[in-house]
């Protein structure tokens, strides 16, 4: 679980979970948020959302993002990354939209976007409760790092934060196995996310 790595800006299907909420708050929760840009991604995608589907989202949107490691947070709330991160998926559209240069070869994220997530420190061996309930959770690339039967007490209590329908997005190379009564597999292009029964 100590290992961090880069995660690419990509383009998160942020719409499945909140399309058919219309005139509620939608929340989104991003575990193990490794370098920040999983949170960043969402919040882009949310904007951009919002932007074309005007008063789908009355309430709001909530992002809480959570790691273990309280320097990794410090890291994810300046918002600040490299060229090598920003080379990773980001269209030159959602550069100059959303982040602002910060010297040779640095950029942040603007405020007005970093502002609208809330970072916190969990760790997902002790209990969500906190948290509260989720459209859509994120726990990307750190399954892999626990036995079977802890993933399987993790994806439990995740399922537990979920809205009834919510979706979880796991990292490629993880697999949900033996929960068929509490998550149903959705196959998307590309990938596959889960839905919570």
């Amino acid at each position: 679980m100590q290992r961090r790595e880069h995660r690419e800006l990509v383009d998160l299907p942020l719409h499945v979970g909140v399309d058919e909420r219309r005139g509620v708050e939608a929340g989104a929760a991003v575990d193990h948020v490794a370098s920040g840009t999983e949170a960043d991604a969402a919040l882009m995608t949310t904007d951009e959302f919002e932007r074309s589907n005007l008063g789908q989202l009355k309430a709001g949107v909530q992002i809480v993002a959570t790691d273990l490691s309280g320097s990794m947070l410090a890291t994810c709330k300046s918002g600040e990354y490299d060229s090598l991160a920003m080379g990773r998926g980001l269209s030159q559209e959602r550069l100059q939209k959303y982040f602002d240069p910060k010297g040779v070869g640095r950029w942040a994220i603007k405020p007005a976007i970093k502002s609208r997530v809330e970072f916190r420190a969990l760790n997902l061996l002790d209990s969500y409760a906190s948290l509260g309930k989720f459209d859509i959770v994120f726990c990307r690339n750190v399954l892999i790092y626990f036995s079977a039967e802890v993933k399987k007490d993790i994806l439990l209590r995740i399922h537990a934060t979920l809205k009834p329908g919510g979706y979880l997005f796991l990292g490629a190379s993880e697999a949900l196995n033996g929960l068929p009564d509490h998550y149903q597999m959705v196959q998307c292009s590309p990938g596959i996310i889960y839905k919570a029964k």
